[in-house]
């Protein structure tokens, strides 16, 4: 919701900047008075949020049915709609605030561009938007800025969560099912994964794998209240499961924090990969989550950093030797 909102109030101010530009550029001269601008800046700011406004719901759920087409019939139905839409917002704001119908002239000279213009900025901004839904918008600005083409030690909190249960479950209700159940989770929990400041890094199989900055940000416990509000976003769709699948998925999580090592890799497709022993203990926690008996494992290493809030418990389990790692590391249950 935060983004959303500081998305929004970016995309009116640059709407309004963007009148302003188009009245000084394309306009004729003796309009360039302050009422002028000052309706031509209200008007461009109206049309950037109704095409945002087109945006937000190609990128909800309700847009499902769009995109389970190929991505250009997707694209195409995006950009049309968009400007279907910005061409009746700027009709509707000619007439309101100019106060008079739209003139013939204006309509054959200054219509068709601000349409022209509306469908190329629709082109462009849905296709950046489905390769940041690719690739990742981090991933994506930190490739163009070469900053991982050797590799780099940062500090980050990694957690690993995956479905309970996915190999009965694909025997079950079959791998079609069960990766339409996969498909319905991923999209659902993200809303909460990025409230909390996390990223995916990767979908891997039944898992995804999240990652923060271990910085002064994460001692407010962002990791921890994010595994609780994804539980909580499932929790409320409950019943929206029981009917599609016939279950409500559930899942475990390993927290950890420490040093990873971050390089780009292939050449085909360049991806991020994080590499080290913090990668490799967060995977082991997950795992060990089967054998305790818990939802929400996370190693001392991460809770030195954070401060756990009052609603929270945490039951010691002492040191643990996770499989395949020698040395032992000391692990905590977290509940509510």
């Amino acid at each position: 919701m935060r983004h959303a909102i500081r998305s929004t109030l970016f995309l009116a101010i640059g709407g309004l900047l963007g009148g302003m530009a188009y009245r000084y550029l394309v306009n004729d001269p003796i309009e360039s008075t302050l009422p002028y601008y000052l309706r031509s800046s209200l008007h461009g700011m109206g049309i950037t949020l109704a095409g945002w406004g087109v945006h937000l719901y190609f990128t909800s759920r309700q847009s499902e049915w769009v995109s389970r087409w190929p991505l250009l019939a997707d694209l195409a139905v995006r950009s049309a709609a968009m400007v279907i839409v910005v061409a009746g917002v700027t009709l509707v704001l000619q007439v309101a605030l100019y106060g008079e119908w739209i003139e013939t002239k204006w309509l054959i000279e200054q219509f068709p561009l601000i349409l022209a213009i509306g469908f190329v900025g629709a082109l462009f901004v849905g296709s950046v938007f489905e390769l940041t839904r690719l690739v990742g918008s981090r991933v994506l600005f930190n490739i163009s800025l070469g900053r991982y083409r050797n590799p780099a030690r940062e500090a980050r909190v990694l957690m690993f969560l995956d479905l309970a249960g996915s190999t009965s479950l694909a025997e079950s209700m079959g791998e079609l099912r069960v990766q339409g159940l996969l498909t319905r989770f991923f999209f659902d929990i993200d809303a909460a994964i990025v409230a909390h400041g996390g990223e995916v890094h990767a979908y891997v199989g039944d898992e995804v794998i999240v990652t923060w900055q271990l910085d002064e940000r994460m001692s407010d416990g962002r990791c921890i209240d994010c595994f609780f509000a994804i539980a909580d976003t499932i929790a409320e769709k409950a019943e929206s499961y029981r009917q599609e699948f016939g279950i409500v998925p559930s899942f475990r999580a390993g927290l950890h924090a420490g040093q990873v090592v971050i390089s780009e890799c292939g050449s085909s497709r360049r991806q991020l990969a994080y590499f080290g022993d913090t990668v490799n203990v967060t995977a082991r926690l997950q795992e060990y989550c089967k054998e305790a008996g818990r939802d929400l494992l996370v190693s001392a290493d991460l809770l030195r950093f954070i401060k756990l809030k009052p609603a929270f418990t945490a039951e010691a389990f002492g040191e643990v030797r996770l499989r395949g790692r020698g040395a032992a590391i000391e692990v905590f249950a977290i509940e509510r």
